[in-house]
């Protein structure tokens, strides 16, 4: 009977695929088996989604073959759906199979908080998958051939994006410069289409430098955007959103980017969890499971001055690093290390040519932070696939 241990990742997003990768290189041959599982064959960039989704970038940039990333010799992809969590036997039930294991490590993502808000798991749409993403584009190209079949549906033009946070602003900005273009292709007068942002907090992009939210409000106004903060969606119907004034805005496309959780069947293996997401120790293990890792939107760590590091790219992929040493550490019963985050700055992207960013100290805006965000993303390509992937990949213009 083999006594090989058993390593099992679940999820490849940022953090789990961080994971996989410095476990193929740091473990010796024969060491450990890895097996990671995801439901699809491919590890998209869920920090490029909001273009595919207004239809301003294709799908193809988004996603790369996880078989192009991890080296199948030293890693076992096991294609499937995660229906259960075993911590009493150390077992992970899967759609089509169990998986036994001696050393875990969760990375499967967030999902979508709805806050309660009736109607809004019904009828609004989410930017959490590259399906997701090509239903949100189809549907938005859908209402503006629906509109030239019956032109007394302008509320058909009409688009709500609920949540103000990243997602929301860079969506916003995507779907404003798309606008044009499909005004022009369904012959649409644009004075017509009317593109919402509704925010329940006092400010959008909270974190970040108010010179740099009232920069990045000014260029989406500009382009047609109308913001509604300090507001907040108190119900979704069939044919529309009420908001909290009591104001009612007609519209078939409703996208909520308000807020993520940490995945359910966390919560249903046994730990406790703050929606969703469990309390971490310094070397990334869950509560009483020093076998355990807990990495990425289902992590829950606290900054020095006590407030949760929210659930990045950034520091999904620094922890899945330090989550591998440490597991190989493990392994070996050597000293683990303890997690420090390194805030590398902040970029949002405001549409073509136009970005804020936080970084080295200094605040950007314009041409320059937007030059940043494509470095930031070529730079993550080249850490998950060299050079090879960045010119295939990258957004260089």
């Amino acid at each position: 009977m083999s006594t090989i241990p058993k390593i099992v990742i679940l999820g490849a997003g940022y953090g789990g695929i961080l994971t996989a990768q410095r476990l193929q290189k740091e473990l010796n041959y024969n060491e450990a088996d890895v097996t990671l599982v995801n439901r699809h064959d491919y590890h998209y960039f869920t920090t490029h989604l909001h273009m595919p989704a207004a239809g301003t970038d294709s799908i193809d940039h988004t996603r790369v073959a996880i078989s192009k990333l991890i080296d199948e010799f030293k890693i076992d992809l096991v294609k499937s759906n995660v229906q259960e969590i075993r911590l009493s036997d150390r077992k992970v039930v899967l759609q089509d199979g169990t998986l036994s294991y001696d050393y875990l490590v969760i990375a499967l993502g967030g999902e979508p908080e709805s806050f309660g808000i009736p109607g809004l798991s019904e009828y609004a749409m989410t930017i959490r998958s590259i399906n997701s993403v090509r239903l949100i584009r189809q549907h938005i190209e859908y209402q503006f051939a629906l509109y030239k079949l019956d032109e007394t549906r302008t509320d058909r033009l009409n688009f709500v994006v609920g949540g103000a946070g990243f997602s929301g602003i860079e969506f916003v900005a995507e779907l404003a410069d798309r606008i044009p273009q499909l005004c022009k292709e369904y012959d649409v007068d644009p004075n017509l289409v009317h593109v919402y942002n509704v925010e329940a907090a006092p400010t959008a992009l909270p974190g970040f430098d108010p010179e740099l939210v009232e920069y990045a409000m000014d260029v989406l106004r500009k382009k047609g955007v109308e913001f509604k903060i300090g507001v907040a969606i108190q119900e979704c119907t069939p044919d529309g959103v009420f908001l909290a004034t009591g104001e009612e805005i007609k519209t078939a496309t409703v996208v909520w980017t308000g807020g993520i959780r940490g995945n359910r069947l966390i919560e249903a293996a046994g730990f406790e969890t703050a929606r969703g997401r469990v309390k971490v120790d310094d070397y990334l293990h869950a509560p009483g499971h020093d076998n355990v890792f807990i990495i990425g939107d289902n992590s829950l760590m606290f900054n020095a001055e006590g407030r949760p590091y929210p659930p990045t790219a950034q520091i999904a992929m620094q922890q899945g690093v330090t989550c591998a040493q440490n597991v190989v550490a493990s392994i070996r019963s050597k000293e683990l290390k303890k997690f420090v985050f390194s805030n590398k700055g902040t970029v949002a992207s405001l549409g073509k040519g136009e970005a804020i960013a936080s970084a080295f100290g200094k605040k950007y805006k314009g041409w320059v932070a937007a030059q940043l965000k494509k470095l930031v993303d070529m730079r993550y390509l080249f850490t998950i696939g060299g050079i090879l992937l960045v010119l295939k990949k990258g957004r260089f213009l």
